[in-house]
């Protein structure tokens, strides 16, 4: 069972109908976007209850900011791989490890309207309470599929179709530059070491963003945002 921290996880949960045990409200919390949340518990049948707020802070492991709402709700379902290629963008990430990340860039991936984010099982993070919240509820518009190896899943993407475009501090051509492909998957690597070399292998261009100051490369998650909006933008998706 997972806990969903903060007023958007929540209500977004409850909006898409993802299975709830139970949300807990602050006793004394109001406003329009508390009352939002009580009335879908009771659109959804979902059991509600009002707890004292260091009762919240116990539940959310002493975090202070769960806005005065949090749910109890089974794990998010990873999807099948085969369930998701038919969308035009695909994000893969190469082992990033910091939830913090990891949320951002699903939230910056649903803003776009990427199709699915694959990451792999082993020596990444996985979808916990903490990326949900970081997430900011675009977590229940993703899908998300886990693989055993990289490298392969891209293999399997070339195969039907899709153009991979890795991005790399040692890219021959700026992200500007692409040309992005109507199916085509964006693959970002790791905190610290990037992309690794099978993987960057795998890719068929790789990308960078020029850097003028002294720090060689950003944040994945601010590299993610760049690239990710300048594809939306070659595309002309208008929401």
């Amino acid at each position: 069972m997972v806990i969903l921290i903060g007023i958007h996880p929540v209500k977004e949960a409850l909006t898409v109908g993802r299975p709830l045990d139970r949300v807990l409200v602050a006793k004394g919390a109001g406003g329009p976007r508390i009352q939002e949340i009580v009335d879908l518990c009771r659109q959804r049948k979902v059991a509600l209850r009002f707890e004292t707020r260091e009762a919240l802070d116990r539940n959310a492991g002493g975090s202070a900011r769960h806005q005065g709402v949090l749910a109890f709700g089974a794990e998010k379902k990873y999807e099948d791989f085969d369930d998701i290629l038919n969308h035009e963008l695909v994000v893969v990430l190469d082992g990033v490890e910091d939830p913090h990340n990891l949320g951002a860039i699903l939230r910056t991936a649903s803003a776009v309207g990427a199709g699915a984010v694959i990451i792999p099982e082993r020596r990444a993070v996985g979808v916990t309470e903490t990326v949900a919240k970081a997430a900011a509820g675009a977590l229940e518009h993703m899908s998300i599929v886990r693989v055993t190896n990289i490298a392969q899943a891209l293999a399997k993407l070339k195969s039907t179709g899709y153009w991979i475009y890795g991005l790399d501090e040692r890219g021959e051509k700026t992200y500007d530059q692409a040309d992005f492909d109507p199916k085509c998957a964006i693959v970002l690597g790791a905190e610290g070491h990037g992309l690794h070399d099978n993987v960057r292998k795998a890719c068929d261009f790789l990308l960078r963003i020029p850097m003028s100051g002294p720090i060689p490369s950003l944040n994945v998650s601010v590299a993610a945002g760049i690239v990710l909006f300048d594809w939306k933008r070659q595309r002309g998706i208008e929401q």
